[in-house]
């Protein structure tokens, strides 16, 4: 009897012990990538989501964009990340790129892609493997008219039991002709957390 009893207080223990022990995420369902969802205290997709609309509405509103005659070649460089996180800055590019792309009212021109493309011009020009009739020739890329930079800044701020986490984001559009600067403007974004005691 007594050894069923330890058996079972066994039993009990290994049952008590799993519970208390590390779990996983088993269960997952799709998210609605429009909602914000602030679950730490970084900067996160729909804070990028919210620069790269404000900032491609400025500046398609602009009086240069608008009275362009046909749409502008712009090169994209990296924004620059001046805060204290770290920033897929990558992402933050490409977000901004791609949105610009999808109003219609702008080219690009590639500056990462620029070695394989020359790379590939001179095997169609001198490989002798391609018809020469397809072949794309040196000198015939169209040259950007704009740079699009931009940076982010950030300020955090402790008071009591309250957080404040403030980002700044500025973007500019330079004329590589002239040098002049022919467009800038700024989205600010400032959250609030509140921290509480996690018990037992």
């Amino acid at each position: 009897m007594r050894l069923i009893a330890a058996f079972v207080l066994l039993g009990l223990l290994g049952l008590g012990i799993s519970g208390c022990g590390s779990k996983q995420f088993t269960q997952g369902n799709y998210d609605d990538l429009s909602e914000d969802r602030l679950l730490d205290d970084k900067f996160n997709e729909s804070d990028m989501r919210q620069i790269a609309d404000t900032m491609v509405k400025s500046l398609t509103e602009s009086l240069v964009i608008r009275e362009a005659k046909k749409p502008p070649v712009v090169l994209v460089t990296l924004v620059k990340n001046r805060s204290q996180e770290h920033i897929d800055m990558k992402s933050m590019t490409d977000k901004i790129k791609v949105t610009l792309i999808k109003s219609g009212r702008f080219k690009f021109t590639e500056k990462e892609n620029r070695e394989e493309m020359a790379g590939e011009t001179e095997y169609q020009e001198q490989s002798g493997y391609v018809d020469s009739a397809s072949a794309r020739k040196k000198g015939r890329q169209i040259g950007a008219q704009y740079f699009l930079t931009g940076e982010i800044t950030d300020r955090v701020q402790e008071v009591g039991s309250k957080k404040y986490v403030y980002y700044k984001c500025t973007f500019n559009l330079v004329n590589i002709e002239s040098g002049i600067l022919e467009w800038a403007d700024e989205k600010e974004i400032r959250k609030y957390y509140t921290k509480k005691s996690v018990g037992f």
